[in-house]
């Protein structure tokens, strides 16, 4: 046999499969890809640099990028850890927190606390105002706007510690709470319950950069970017 058929013929030999060779490969383990994760941090409605002088670009980066993508990091690794979790909406994990890991209150609540938070803020040009019937129900159950703002300001400061401050529709009225931590009013063992209508974040690395230790300044001046036009929307969709 000449050298270029001998070529040719071992070639033919490496490229017919045989049994074993099948075998063999049906066996062996095959990589999966990765599963997806679970939640994903959704970029801001606006910019970084979008709600000074109130609250300061760097704030905001750190505060979206760093601590909300931790929240978020941690809470689908919690999820995979936990086999009951696994396709729950957010909400539907809030209502029975309480059955599961403390890494699951925590995270879950800081990734729902601050998804709701970025939507309730927006540049001051574009924040609106009260509608009529939001304001109407302010009224009856505050006596005023000016009295609920005294009522949420004094909540959001006298949480010890880290924490919420919340405006919450009940079923029936309007109430001020707060919450520790990362808790909020959806959590099946809130000690108070309802939709939530505004939200404002009094831990300290939402204000430190910009307000140092002064939370009542950051709470005073919040109002500047309250986000009405959410509101309003929140506040229609919880009585429907």
């Amino acid at each position: 046999m000449s050298l270029p058929a001998l070529r040719l013929a071992l070639l033919a030999t490496c490229l017919v499969a045989t049994p074993a060779l099948v075998q063999a490969q049906a066996a062996a383990p095959q990589t999966a890809a990765a599963p997806a994760a679970a939640f994903s941090l959704a970029p801001l409605p606006y910019g970084y640099d979008a709600l000074e002088p109130v609250i300061d670009a760097e704030t905001m980066q750190i505060h979206h990028g760093r601590h909300h993508q931790g929240y978020v990091n941690n809470l689908n690794a919690a999820v995979a850890e936990t086999p009951a979790l696994a396709g729950k909406a957010l909400e539907d994990i809030l209502a029975e927190v309480s059955k599961h890991p403390a890494a699951v209150r925590n995270n879950a609540g800081g990734h729902y606390n601050h998804t709701l938070f970025w939507t309730l803020m927006a540049p001051t040009d574009q924040v609106g105002e009260p509608s009529t019937a939001l304001k109407a129900q302010i009224d009856k159950d505050f006596g005023s706007l000016a009295a609920f703002k005294t009522a949420f300001e004094a909540a959001g400061a006298q949480r010890f510690g880290s924490g919420w401050a919340w405006l919450i529709w009940d079923g029936e009225k309007l109430t001020v709470a707060s919450t520790p931590n990362q808790d909020n009013p959806l959590m099946d063992d809130a000690p108070v319950k309802g939709a939530p209508i505004i939200a404002n974040d009094v831990w300290e690395h939402a204000y430190y950069l910009k307000h140092q230790n002064s939370r009542g300044g950051y709470l005073s001046g919040w109002w500047q970017v309250l986000n009405w036009n959410e509101a309003n929307r929140l506040f229609d969709a919880a009585r429907r």
